[in-house]
């Protein structure tokens, strides 16, 4: 699971450095914006996980329904808040490292540990 945190970090981070050459400042920290909002919520999940895991307990599927709501809640409520924040944010820089970052964990089958 951390594997797949780990790749939307390295999409952020590539949406960042795209989005700073093609749209600046402005869409550099929009990219980072959309990005983050996706990477920290998973990062806490994945963490909630393993402790889940090392723990035993029994109720992995109501765990993991549970902790997949909340982040998805959290991924929208980062995004509210960032806008909030940043009202000037690139909308397009902002959707194409949300869109990195979310397609990410897809390809974490193929990294082998």
């Amino acid at each position: 699971m951390l594997k797949a945190v780990l790749l939307q970090l390295g999409a952020t981070l590539l949406a960042t450095a795209i989005g700073a050459v093609f749209f600046g400042q402005r869409g550099a920290v929009s990219a980072a914006l959309g990005g983050l909002s996706v990477v920290i919520p998973s990062w806490l999940f994945a963490l909630r996980l393993a402790a889940l895991a090392r723990r035993g307990a029994t109720t992995h599927v109501a765990a993991f329904v549970v902790g997949e709501l909340v982040k998805v809640a959290s991924i929208v409520g980062l995004l509210m808040l960032g806008l909030a924040l940043y009202p000037d944010a690139h909308w397009g820089a902002l959707l194409i490292a949300l869109i990195l970052a979310l397609k990410a964990n897809l390809f974490a089958f193929l990294v082998k540990t």
